[in-house]
């Protein structure tokens, strides 16, 4: 009996004296994160440093990685199935625009609630007799929709047996079919949609729906074999995202990188593309 409370008296003793890297240990202080490199103006790849992505998702999670007291490096890591594999495997920390889907949960832990909400909204040609109101409005009509669209999985189902949906290579080729007549409306985020058609001088030709078709969320997902996943990680950034939607940062954060992405499509070099 003596014997033990000794040990456990030693080994109270060592916690206490032990230096402080060994009690943080656990504690993540460097964050290394990717995503896609062509999902403006959340996340795109940086036309000056090439190596980094840039974007309001990265703006948003470098402010609330420094209230943690976190280091972030957001690292291009190729295109967007590349960028998840790196996650997956846990040679990179995290996802910052992860959509939900089931067959991640292996592997990933979403951070609830989203860091941002996409909303996808219906596109037409100014005076098109095509009026968006509800899902059944778009019945019969020729839409088109770039295969780079992060739509949420219920939407895809409907559209897939419900819509005639023609994907496109990027969201640029879809709205210049759209002013062609070759399709009677495109789906596309509000922001997106909103930049290209200024810098295309498109802005004056379309319309947009004010009622969101569908609104997926994007994710901040650490991976399962990240040394820096643990509860405390995940409870502050859970506790962040609860913060976020009523500080305002985000729309502020997306207005500024609307316009440094319109800024970057006025320059040849430096044209980025949905």
């Amino acid at each position: 009996m003596v014997l033990r409370r000794l040990s456990g008296c030693a080994v109270l003793l060592g916690m206490v004296l032990a230096p402080g890297w060994v009690l943080a240990a656990g504690k993540c202080e460097r964050l290394v994160v990717t995503g896609s490199p062509d999902a403006p103006p959340y996340l795109w790849r940086d036309p000056q440093d090439p190596k980094h992505l840039i974007g309001a998702s990265a703006d948003l999670l470098q402010q609330v990685a420094g209230e943690l007291g976190l280091k972030v490096e957001l690292l291009y890591a190729g295109k967007r199935s590349e960028a998840l594999a790196e996650v997956r495997s846990g040679r990179m920390d995290m996802l910052a625009d992860a959509p939900l889907t089931l067959s991640e949960l292996e592997s990933l832990d979403y951070i609830h609630p989203p860091l941002v909400q996409n909303d996808y909204l219906v596109w037409t040609r100014k005076g098109s007799t095509l009026i968006y109101n509800q899902l059944a409005d778009l019945h019969g009509h020729r839409g088109a929709v770039s295969e780079k669209a992060r739509l949420t999985q219920p939407f895809e189902a409907f559209a897939k047996d419900q819509l005639t949906l023609r994907r496109t290579s990027n969201l640029t080729e879809a709205l210049q079919k759209l002013l062609l007549g070759d399709v009677e409306y495109v789906l596309a985020g509000r922001y997106a949609g909103m930049a290209l058609a200024q810098s295309l001088g498109m802005a004056n030709d379309l319309v947009a729906a004010a009622q969101p078709v569908d609104r997926p969320g994007l994710f901040l997902a650490v991976s399962h074999d990240s040394a820096c996943n643990d509860p405390w990680l995940r409870g502050q950034l859970a506790k962040k995202m609860t913060e976020l939607p009523a500080s305002g940062l985000t729309e502020a954060l997306l207005q500024r990188n609307l316009e440094r992405w319109k800024a970057q499509l006025q320059q040849p070099a430096g044209t980025s593309k949905q």
